[in-house]
C-alpha cells in the first residue's frame, strides 16, 4: 500500500486558525476557573462537585480529534507541542509576576492577593496539569489515527468518542493522582476522578454533531482527509 506524502503545512487555509483556537481554549481552561470547585445537581447522581475548567477543557480534545481526522497525527503533534509550550510560558510568567513586590498602595496590595488566588497554583498542580495534558492529548491523537486507518475512515463518531475515552482516562487519572494524592483521601480522590472523567467524556458525546460539521467543512475546504499510514508516532518528533 502506497503512502501519500504529507503536504506542507503552508498549503492549508485553516490549519493555523485551528491551532490558535486549540491553544486559546487550552490556556483559558487552565487559567480561568481551573481552581474553582463548582456544584451541580444532576438526576440520579445528586450533587456533583467538579472543577469549573472542566466545562471548557474537553473542547481542546475536540480540536485534537478534528486536527488528527483532517490533517493527520503529525500535524496534531505540532499543535500539542505548541499548547504545551504556551502552558509552560503561562506558568513561568505567573511565577515571575507573582514574585514581584507590589507597589505600596492599597489597590496593588489587594490586587496582589487576588492574583495569588487566581494564578498562584502550587508547582505540583502546575506540573500535574502539564504532564496530564501532554500524555492525554498524545494518547487521544494516536488512538484516533489508528482507528481511522483500521476503519477505513468510517464511523467518525466511534473514533472521536473512542479516542476521547482513552485520552481523558489518562489525563484525569494522571492529573488528580499527581496533584492531590496524599492530600485528599483515597475515596475522595477516586470519586472526583470518576466524576471528572465522565463529565469530560460526556462533552465529546454531546458535541459529536458539531464535530461532524467542522470536520466535513475542513475536509471540503482543505481538500484533505489524511490517513496515518506509515506515520512515525514518536511524540518527540516535530517533523510532519
Amino acid at each position: 500500500m502506497t503512502t501519500t506524502p504529507p503536504r506542507p503545512i503552508g498549503q492549508y487555509k485553516y490549519y493555523d486558525f485551528v491551532m490558535a483556537a486549540f491553544v486559546t481554549v487550552l490556556l483559558c481552561s487552565n487559567l480561568i476557573g481551573a481552581a474553582k470547585a463548582a456544584e451541580v445537581t444532576l438526576p440520579l447522581l445528586g450533587t456533583v462537585t467538579f472543577g469549573a475548567g472542566v466545562l471548557f477543557f474537553p473542547v481542546s480534545y475536540i480540536f485534537g480529534d478534528v486536527l488528527t481526522e483532517v490533517y493527520g497525527y503529525g500535524r496534531d503533534r505540532r499543535v500539542i507541542w505548541a499548547g504545551f509550550g504556551a502552558l509552560a510560558f503561562a506558568s513561568f510568567m505567573s511565577v515571575v509576576v507573582l514574585s514581584l513586590k507590589p507597589a505600596a498602595d492599597p489597590f496593588n496590595t489587594e490586587y496582589q492577593s487576588h492574583l495569588q488566588g487566581v494564578f498562584g497554583n502550587t508547582p505540583r498542580i502546575v506540573a500535574a496539569s502539564m504532564l496530564a495534558f501532554w500524555c492525554g492529548s498524545f494518547v487521544n491523537s494516536y488512538v484516533m489515527a489508528k482507528m481511522k486507518v483500521q476503519s477505513g475512515g468510517k464511523h467518525l463518531w466511534m473514533r472521536t468518542i473512542g479516542s476521547t475515552i482513552c485520552g481523558e482516562f489518562v489525563d484525569s487519572g494522571l492529573f488528580y493522582v499527581i496533584a492531590f494524592y496524599g492530600i485528599w483521601s483515597n475515596q475522595q480522590l477516586l470519586s472526583v476522578i470518576i466524576a471528572q472523567y465522565f463529565l469530560k467524556t460526556g462533552w465529546e458525546v454531546v458535541m459529536t454533531p458539531v464535530t461532524y460539521r467542522v470536520v466535513g467543512f475542513l475536509k471540503r475546504k482543505e481538500n484533505e482527509d489524511y490517513f496515518d499510514r506509515g506515520t512515525n508516532f514518536n511524540p518527540f518528533r516535530l517533523k510532519v
